[in-house]
């Protein structure tokens, strides 16, 4: 259950003129034009939790889109999927975060690791203490609603167990500082890092630290 209300906003008509300009109006043409303003305002319409959440939705996955388009447009050599999807917060559906892409690094200590790029429309403490994946919401930490957003990837694994449970991707704590990769409020720190990962030799790495 969300901890807030959300409506609709009223979609505005043009400013009205004078006092005087109706009555003129009414003289030269017989008319009376009666703006938006004119009338008693139309009681709000609330929304609910899962017509806010579908509007988020919405409006992460097309920021997820246009990110993997920049992504994909820096050099022929460093591609990555699209693999769009998004979550909402349950008590809060105005937020959530989208995921972009995947692909696999080779670390100094950890060869063909799996990771995930997320965007999300709020701040917050990544949570590296609980949480098996990034679909649990204790995966954040005091989130800080507002006009903001947050990038990060995280490491996953296939997780343990028989049947779904076992491919299920889960995070890989032995990577990173226990599973993420990076996290940061900068879109070009975001975009180098992201490159970065998805560089796949020394020459390619090199081009990205000298342009981004």
């Amino acid at each position: 259950m969300s901890m807030f209300k959300y409506y609709a906003t009223r979609t505005k008509g043009p400013p009205p003129g004078p006092a005087m300009a109706v009555h003129t109006n009414f003289l030269r043409t017989g008319k009376i034009i009666r703006y938006a303003e004119d009338w008693v305002q139309e009681e709000r319409r609330y929304l609910s939790d899962k017509e806010v959440a579908e509007r988020t939705g919405r409006r992460l996955e097309h920021a997820g889109r246009k990110t993997h388009q920049r992504l994909n447009r820096f050099h022929q050599n460093i591609r990555f999927p699209e693999i769009i999807f998004h979550k909402t917060l349950a008590t809060a559906p105005h937020l959530g975060y989208v995921h972009v892409t995947a692909s696999k690094t080779d670390f100094a200590d950890h060869k063909d690791v799996t990771w995930g790029f997320y965007i999300a429309n709020f701040t917050a403490s990544i949570n590296v203490d609980t949480g098996e994946d990034t679909n649990d919401e204790k995966f954040f930490h005091r989130v800080k609603p507002g006009y903001a957003r947050m990038y990060f990837a995280v490491a996953m694994k296939d997780g343990e167990g028989d049947g779904a449970r076992s491919r299920r991707q889960v995070i890989n704590r032995d990577v990173g500082e226990n599973g993420v990769l990076f996290r940061t409020a900068d879109p070009k720190a975001a975009l180098r890092n992201v490159l970065m990962l998805g560089a796949r030799n020394a020459e390619l790495r090199k081009i990205v630290a000298a342009i981004v």
